[in-house]
C-alpha cells in the first residue's frame, strides 16, 4: 500500500493506524501547491479531489477520505482491536464519532486555515467550536478514549485534528480533559514514529 500525505495534515491519522496495525506500506508525500507527488506523479490522476489522505491499495484501486481509509485499515489488521467488530452496535458509534469529529472538530479548525476570513468570522466558527470541545470534555472526563477504555481509530483522527489548535492560539489547557488526551494518544510508539517520520 501507499498512503500519499502531507506532513500533519490529517492524512497524519491514517499513517498512525498503518502504524498501529502493523501494516506494511509506502508513504509518498504530496506537494500541495503543485498537485505532484515526491516521485513525480500528478495527485490530481491519483485522487481527483486534490486532498490527502488517499490510499493506492495493492491492487491498483485508490481509497479517499479518511474515516473510510481509517476503517479499511482497522479492518485489515482485526488483532490489532483498532474498530470495533463490522456490523456491530460498537461499530455504529466508531463511525458516529468519526463523523463527528470529521464534520465538527477537523471542519471546525480547518476553516481557521483560510486567510481570506475575517477575524470577526473566525471568532463565530472558533465559539461553535468550543462548544463541539464540550462533548468531547463530557465524554473524556470520564473515559480515556472516545469509544471508552479501548483506543480506536477514531482517537487517532481526533489527536491528529486537535493537533491543528495550537496554530490558532487555542490553548488546551483550557479543556483539561483534551489536554490529558492529547497527552495520552501523543505517547503512544506508533504516534511517536508517525511524527518523526513525518518531521525529519
Amino acid at each position: 500500500m501507499k498512503l500519499y500525505f502531507l506532513p500533519n495534515a490529517c492524512s497524519l491519522a491514517a499513517h498512525i493506524v498503518l502504524l498501529e496495525a502493523g501494516l506494511p506500506f509506502e508513504l509518498n508525500r504530496i506537494d500541495n501547491q503543485k498537485k505532484t507527488t515526491a516521485d513525480g506523479e500528478d495527485f490530481l490522476l491519483i485522487n481527483p479531489k486534490g486532498y490527502v489522505p488517499a490510499l493506492r491499495l495493492d491492487n491498483g484501486e485508490v481509497l479517499t477520505e479518511g474515516a473510510a481509509i481509517l476503517q479499511y485499515l482497522a479492518d485489515l489488521a482485526p488483532r490489532a482491536s483498532l474498530a470495533p467488530v463490522n456490523g456491530s452496535w460498537e461499530r455504529i458509534r466508531l463511525q458516529e464519532w468519526l463523523n463527528f469529529v470529521g464534520s465538527e472538530i477537523h471542519g471546525g479548525l480547518a476553516v481557521l486555515f483560510k486567510d481570506a476570513i475575517a477575524q470577526e468570522v473566525k471568532a463565530l466558527f472558533k465559539a461553535t467550536l468550543f462548544k463541539r470541545f464540550a462533548i468531547l470534555v463530557q465524554t473524556l472526563e470520564r473515559q480515556d478514549y472516545l469509544l471508552g477504555a479501548q483506543y480506536s481509530v477514531a482517537d487517532a483522527y481526533l489527536f491528529v485534528v486537535l493537533r491543528w489548535a495550537r496554530l490558532f492560539d487555542i490553548d488546551l489547557q483550557q479543556w483539561p480533559a483534551l489536554a490529558e488526551f492529547q497527552q495520552r494518544v501523543g505517547e503512544r510508539p506508533a504516534v511517536i514514529a508517525a511524527l518523526a517520520a513525518e518531521n525529519p
